[in-house]
């Protein structure tokens, strides 16, 4: 297929490379060019505006930091939107259902284009695996015509109904992640404090009701320092704060998720805003502080 991608990324650079590797041509756009010269090497087409990128291809794929940048880059001055003729586009974006819903109807107004939510979960070792988790909402053709894309970094690929669907599961996933986490970095620091050796626990717990694959991750990433960020804390407050968006307005009860977006306003406080999730072991061990502050 020939494609556009815009957004290079934690996550996005490495969607685009396995496209690339997966056979495909990609045209790459990122507001930073030096992310996109990255991929030329491997045969991407670097283009200088999203319109660039948008044109001549058999579909669009996002993945942007916000609400605002996936606005700014499909509907802003040389944006996707100037494109002629856009058969889809897939925004794996993280950002607000309400959102994602507005922006849809904009881009359906200019000639029938078909938009795709499809947030996904898996970080950058799922993508870089093929094995992300894919959340989709949005017309079901147009999902079909880019699964030949999707499958380049995606393993699992699930279409939850109309527009808005996947972002609002990729809320409810989120919601999951960040509690989990915060019961491990709290688990981790009542080890280390009882006098038990913490980087035993993902072996000890393996096969009871506590393993989980976050808990093999993030435990040696808690506990020792690491070269790579996977995953930023700021990105997680963000995600938190639009699941509780969420649950004011269908008036849902959340009390764990608002304590949990209180520690990760405290860990912020902190400087880690920039630092890997795995940070909010501070908040219970802060002998940590200094190892993830340079992170930030």
């Amino acid at each position: 297929m020939k494609l556009a991608f815009c957004g290079l990324g934690l996550m996005g650079s490495v969607m685009a490379k396995r496209l690339l590797l997966a056979g495909h041509h990609v045209k790459v756009w990122n507001r930073s060019v030096a992310k996109a010269n990255a991929l030329a090497s491997l045969g991407a087409e670097v283009c200088a505006t999203p319109a660039d990128a948008a044109t001549d291809v058999d579909g669009v794929l996002l993945c942007l930091l916000d609400a605002t940048a996936v606005e700014q880059v499909v509907f802003g001055l040389e944006g996707i939107a100037e494109a002629s003729s856009i058969p889809w586009l897939v925004d794996h974006s993280s950002i607000a259902p309400d959102r994602t819903q507005d922006l849809a109807q904009r881009f359906a107004q200019l000639h029938n284009r078909c938009w795709v939510d499809a947030p996904v979960s898996g970080g950058v070792a799922g993508t870089e695996a093929g094995t992300l988790t894919i959340m989709a909402g949005g017309d079901p053709e147009a999902l079909a015509a880019a699964m030949p894309a999707l499958k380049a970094y995606a393993a699992r690929i699930t279409h939850l109904g109309p527009i808005g669907a996947g972002q609002t599961a990729k809320l409810c996933n989120q919601a999951i992640v960040a509690a989990t986490l915060n019961a491990i970095a709290e688990a981790l620091s009542l080890a280390r404090a009882a006098g038990i050796d913490a980087s035993k626990l993902p072996n000890a717990l393996q096969g009871g009701w506590a393993d989980s694959q976050l808990l093999s991750l993030f435990t040696p990433r808690m506990l020792e320092a690491q070269e790579h960020v996977i995953g930023t804390l700021d990105t997680m407050r963000k995600d938190v704060n639009g699941a509780l968006d969420l649950a004011q307005q269908t008036q849902t009860p959340t009390s764990l998720l608002g304590t949990v977006q209180q520690n990760l306003l405290q860990a912020s406080a902190l400087g880690l805003g920039a630092a890997e999730i795995s940070a909010l072991v501070c908040l219970s061990h802060p002998e940590s502080l200094t190892r993830f502050q340079h992170q930030s």
